[in-house]
């Protein structure tokens, strides 16, 4: 399997446990931090895009936006271009 697909499954998975456990108050901003590393990790300062989760204190409204997948998106095709 090709690197860029694998990191768009792992992508996925994480926009999935945000979209659940981060919606738990408190947890979820610590899980946005986290997901700004991994993101970084993975895509490099593509992956610094998913900082805008972590102003968005209620954490319900950035569960909704997969950023990482949607990362992980852009990636693929530009690979394709």
């Amino acid at each position: 399997m090709k690197p860029a697909y694998v990191k768009l499954i792992a992508a996925i998975i994480l926009d999935i446990a945000d979209f659940t456990v981060g919606r738990i108050l408190g947890f979820g901003t610590a899980m946005d931090m986290i997901l700004v590393l991994i993101g970084f990790s993975m895509f490099g300062w593509k992956g610094l895009f998913q900082l805008w989760e972590v102003a968005d204190l209620s954490d319900q409204v950035d569960g909704f936006v997969p950023t990482l997948t949607l990362i992980a998106l852009t990636e693929l095709r530009e690979k394709k271009d």
